[in-house]
């Protein structure tokens, strides 16, 4: 059986599926989403599903596609799809299977534009849900009155006016959420908008409502969903289901959505008062440093660094018994104290203790590879800040992050160049190194010695903001480590920084 509406009384309640009722489909639309990827599905959507299956919120999601492809998939099943939750909560095992029912529609923008902006007519509609990728939240020179317009800034444009002149001006405002992964991106969002509306020669009482009537959140989104498990483990999943899902998508139990925004925002998103993952507060910062530094900035740290100690997924490396020591004390010695914001240190040692079982699910497999992705610019951002503090703080070199840096100076070592791409090697295999300084390194690397590579790369104030060469004994312990990796391995390096900063265990 294919999952849709005609099979769900067909389904055993007893196997423990959450299964949606038949009065969940007569809902009203109340969000706009652009986006269908995976991550809209299983965090935003599934709030507002398990928010209706409780009988709050009470409204349905009309998605606007704008990628390449059809929308066959929701239409072949009714616009369902399951959600199967794996992960670790405090060392046990959950499992999870959630028939989602929150999307009503699926509209693709290039071919059904008119039935989106239909949409700006309905009183109902009050939330606009995006993630279009960071890319997506750029200015553009797109027209208003395009059909559509390119960008998702010009289509959300569009759908504002239209909403403005079919209501004249007189409220229906919307709370308007982006979930790409940019700092303040409800704040950078709202001011490409209005920038779109003035070079559109606007009227400005347009202007006035789009400022007055309407609220940009900023927001920040954390839950890993690798999406369509492989093969295999599809079929296996579909059998024990019962029915067979095209848009299944696998998703870890942690769950994070924190929204900026007021007690109307709170009255607005009420599918909040269900789950206490959606944090609806004035100010994020907090939860934006504890994930941007203990979670992408540890996995910052560690991707080439467990990469070269042979490491392919992240699982593999954190229940290592030494390298998830390694680890360990990163997190909790290092990173911890180094946040530039202020955090009592116990929210921090849960967050990090949370994190770190993140880390081992044994149902996610997130590639290292992937994680090194623009290394550099993830380096310079989420981590420079860290060790710059540390050494602030401590008047000392952090040990861990150096020999992490040194993991990640060695991984940028390039051995090949081909059609432009550039090749590392690992015990005797080429990997890709996607970076845009690649260029950079392979060059350094080609004329330099080691040493001179490490001060090089360390007084380089263009590509870190900061003279990392003035960190006392920073360039030094580097030069040591990256020496003692290139004449043994990284896995030893590692090793003996585990042993020499035991006291955190």
């Amino acid at each position: 059986m294919q999952l849709n509406k005609n099979i769900l009384n067909s389904l055993s309640p007893e196997s423990g599926l959450s299964v949606p009722e038949p009065s969940i489909f007569e809902l009203p639309e109340k969000v706009l989403q652009f986006g269908t990827g995976v991550l809209l599905r299983a965090l935003p959507d599934y709030f507002i599903d398990k928010a209706n299956k409780q009988g709050l919120f009470n409204g349905r999601v009309v998605v606007v596609k704008s990628t390449p492809g059809t929308a066959d998939a929701f239409a072949k099943q009714d616009n369902l799809y399951t959600i199967c939750v794996r992960g670790l909560e405090q060392g046990d095992v959950t499992k999870e299977d959630i028939i989602n029912a929150s999307i009503s529609r699926v509209l693709h923008a290039d071919t059904e534009w008119s039935k989106v902006l239909e949409c700006a007519g309905n009183p109902n509609m009050q939330v606009v849900i995006s993630n279009t990728t960071e890319v997506g939240i750029q200015f553009s020179e797109d027209k208003v009155h395009d059909l559509p317009p390119a960008s998702f800034p010009g289509k959300l444009l569009s759908f504002l006016y239209k909403r403005f002149k079919y209501f004249e001006g007189n409220g229906h405002g919307m709370i308007i959420i982006p979930t790409e992964l940019i700092s303040d991106n409800g704040d950078m969002l709202k001011e490409i908008v209005a920038r779109m509306a003035r070079e559109n020669a606007l009227e400005k009482e347009f202007l006035s409502w789009l400022e007055e009537e309407n609220v940009f959140c900023n927001s920040l989104v954390d839950r890993i969903v690798p999406g369509k498990p492989h093969p295999a483990e599809w079929q296996q999943l579909c059998s024990e289901l019962g029915y067979t899902d095209e848009l299944l998508t696998m998703s870890e139990v942690f769950r994070l959505w924190a929204i900026q925004g007021d007690d109307r925002v709170k009255k607005v998103l009420s599918f909040h008062e269900t789950d206490d993952a959606v944090k609806i507060e004035p100010d994020i910062t907090l939860f934006k440093e504890l994930k941007l530094r203990l979670l992408n900035g540890t996995h910052t740290f560690n991707c080439g660094t467990a990469f070269l100690c042979g490491f392919d997924i992240s699982r593999e490396a954190i229940t290592h018994p030494v390298y998830g020591k390694f680890t360990k004390g990163l997190m909790h010695a290092e990173i911890a104290p180094s946040i530039p914001y202020a955090i009592d240190e116990q929210t921090k040692r849960q967050f990090a203790d949370n994190t770190f079982e993140r880390f081992c699910n044994p149902f996610i497999n997130h590639q290292w590879q992937s994680v090194a992705t623009q290394y550099t610019s993830k380096m310079k951002m989420r981590n420079v800040p860290l060790l710059v503090r540390y050494v602030e703080l401590h008047a000392a070199v952090p040990e861990r992050m150096a020999t992490a840096f040194a993991a990640y100076l060695l991984y940028m070592r390039s051995v090949k160049v081909e059609n432009g791409k550039y090749y590392g090697l690992r015990n005797g295999t080429e990997y890709e190194i996607s970076d845009n300084h690649a260029d950079y390194f392979h060059h350094l690397w080609k004329q330099q010695m080691p040493e001179q590579v490490v001060e090089q790369v360390t007084s380089n104030v263009a590509l870190w903001g900061v003279d990392l060469h003035q960190l006392p004994d920073f360039t030094k312990t580097v030069v040591e480590k990256l020496s003692d990796m290139l004449e043994r391995s990284v896995m030893e390096v590692v090793t003996d920084t585990v042993n020499a900063n035991v006291s955190i265990l």
